[in-house]
């Protein structure tokens, strides 16, 4: 039975199926960071945002304890967020070429962002049985968008567990390699477009750059037709 995407993310909200993570974010929302020492955390978990109509999908990991669990949206007030929206605005993806907090006016194109794990992880390293308590969420989102036409996972976790839904829900037998800029064209017409993940530590290292991250997601809009 399909569920409104407003009503899975009110279920998403309040869900507390993962103890681990109940504690870990009860956690991350006392013993703050300095810099966010007078903020009020969101303390819960993140779900997705964008248009119901999206025809482009961003899917990340998990929030960050100091990101999207701080300020409820994924991607957002972290160092991996920070770089992600200023290159989904040179690519005229975003209104904005940054994300702060729920409130700050932006908007996106045809795209709709969320992540695999609802929930940080301690160490950003969820169990198998984590992943599989919020599978449910993932595939519901990602199969309510009725005109979703590319996906770009974010590091290798996203991809894998993007590939297993749709390994099950086609029935599809081959492997799915990951390797950056990577597309994988599924038997229903979708687009996998592989990426590694906007971290600092990506970054730093210069695995990936501004203009490697920003014409992936040009050729991502194009891909979709937007």
């Amino acid at each position: 039975m399909d569920i409104s995407l407003s009503d899975l993310n009110k279920t998403i909200i309040n869900c507390k199926k993962c103890p681990r993570l109940v504690k870990f974010i009860d956690k991350v929302s006392i013993n703050k960071r300095k810099q966010n020492k007078d903020e009020v955390y969101w303390g819960k978990p993140v779900p997705g945002f964008g248009d119901l109509n999206s025809k482009l999908a961003i899917i990340g990991l998990a929030p960050a304890a100091h990101g999207g669990t701080r300020t409820g949206r994924a991607f957002t007030g972290d160092k991996s967020g920070d770089f992600l929206f200023k290159c989904l605005y040179e690519a005229g993806i975003s209104n904005l070429p940054f994300s702060k907090h729920l409130n700050d006016n932006l908007s996106l194109k045809s795209t709709y962002i969320t992540n695999i794990l609802k929930c940080v992880p301690p160490e950003d390293k969820p169990l198998s049985k984590e992943i599989s308590n919020c599978s449910y969420f993932f595939d519901q989102e990602i199969l309510s968008l009725k005109k979703l036409k590319v996906i770009v996972t974010l590091g290798k976790v996203a991809f894998d567990n993007c590939a297993k839904l749709y390994k099950q829900k086609l029935n599809i037998k081959e492997k799915f390699i990951f390797k950056h800029g990577k597309k994988k064209i599924l038997p229903n017409g979708l687009i996998i477009l592989s990426s590694y993940h906007p971290s600092p530590r990506n970054v730093n290292t210069k695995l990936i750059s501004t203009k490697m991250m920003i014409n992936l997601f040009k050729e991502a809009k194009k891909l979709a037709n937007f």
